[in-house]
């Protein structure tokens, strides 16, 4: 295995403490499966009428935040190869809401962002695998913090766990249980 253990608070910008804490330690890689499998599901009960809509006006609609969550994986995971490529460059932040806005996601059809969602997090698993120790242990810098590649695994699945309890409470009513 390539030493991808829960990162300390020092392999990852502090603003992500909040949704890290909330994973136990585990194989972050059959964590990332399960929830793509989890997703999946999820999004294989709704209707396309009701993924083009927020739960509240000026909220962004489920393709949207199911988009936001694949930009964000797709970001994460270029970070962590060039970090593991030993990239001495710092590497740009992102506005989470002017790639929502232009994403133009309620255009597209749910099942075509739900393939791409399904490609990337089986592209992202595989990354990270392809990592040596060394690699997972290396250090690089983006948005004017500092990650280690270990922590960016977590930090794509806490992300992901994040929104997922948006999702069950919040546009789908349903009780999360943490």
């Amino acid at each position: 295995m390539n030493n991808l253990h829960k990162p300390a608070p020092n392999e990852y910008p502090a603003y992500f403490e909040t949704y890290l804490k909330r994973l136990p330690e585990t194989d972050i890689l059959a964590l990332l499966e399960t929830q793509c499998e989890d997703l999946l599901r999820l999004f294989d009960n709704l209707e396309e009428a009701e993924t083009e809509k927020g739960y509240a006006e000026g909220k962004w609609s489920l393709k949207e935040l199911l988009q936001h969550m694949l930009d964000t994986e797709r970001i994460m995971a270029f970070r962590a190869l060039c970090f593991a490529r030993n990239e001495q460059a710092m590497l740009p932040g992102f506005s989470e809401d002017d790639y929502a806005r232009n994403s133009d996601a309620n255009r597209r059809k749910l099942a075509n962002i739900i393939a791409e969602y399904r490609l990337q997090r089986q592209s992202t698993i595989m990354l990270f695998k392809s990592f040596s120790p060394e690699m997972v242990d290396s250090f690089g810098k983006a948005n004017n913090a500092t990650y280690n590649v270990r922590s960016l695994a977590w930090v794509i699945a806490a992300h992901e766990n994040h929104h997922m309890d948006i999702i069950q409470s919040r546009y789908l009513k349903q009780e999360v249980t943490l």
